[in-house]
């Protein structure tokens, strides 16, 4: 008789306080969709190496996933440095920042296959993704607990603002 599946608890993500470092861009990234699939935005902040003004883009899909959009924020945020940049991904999401840490070894070991045998969800994006990390120096990531405010998360607006311009763009796309 088969054994019952034990259900494995998971330690709640630490959030690690983000430091930048020496000549490197940082890259505060969001996605967002209304309904799952739905209309959907993604958003990116680079914040320069040299501490210069932020640049802010956005943009939307009439219907997509939210997966989609946090994939594609990263990957548009990147394309906005020049290339042998070093950049810092900051994200809220787990499943990007797993993806592209922990995921993608054995995904490409597997012939694209999940630890199940599905294929990768999103797979045109996580690989086009890695091509674009190739073309840069060095690109690591860094994970925020999102949607946190005031005075206490001062230290992530750009995680809030880079939500609002992504809410913005899923709403216009719709």
């Amino acid at each position: 008789m088969p054994q019952p599946r034990r259900r494995v608890r998971r330690a709640k993500p630490v959030e690690r306080p983000l430091e930048q470092l020496p000549g490197e861009a940082l890259v505060w990234t969001d996605g967002a969709c209304k309904g799952n699939p739905g209309p959907g935005g993604w958003a990116a902040i680079v914040v320069p190496a040299d501490g210069g003004a932020p640049l802010e883009i956005s943009g939307g899909e009439p219907a997509t996933t939210n997966n989609r959009m946090e994939y594609t924020a990263a990957l548009e945020g990147l394309r906005a440095l020049p290339a042998g940049s070093r950049a810092c991904i900051v994200t809220d999401s787990q499943l990007m920042l797993n993806s592209m840490t922990r995921w993608i070894a054995g995904w490409k070991r597997k012939g694209w296959k999940t630890a199940s045998g599905d294929p990768v969800k999103n797979q045109d994006l996580v690989m086009a993704l890695e091509a674009e990390i190739g073309r840069h120096e060095a690109v690591r990531w860094h994970w925020v607990r999102g949607h946190e405010t005031g005075d206490a998360h001062a230290h992530k607006a750009l995680n809030d603002r880079a939500d609002r311009l992504a809410v913005a763009a899923a709403a216009a796309a719709a």
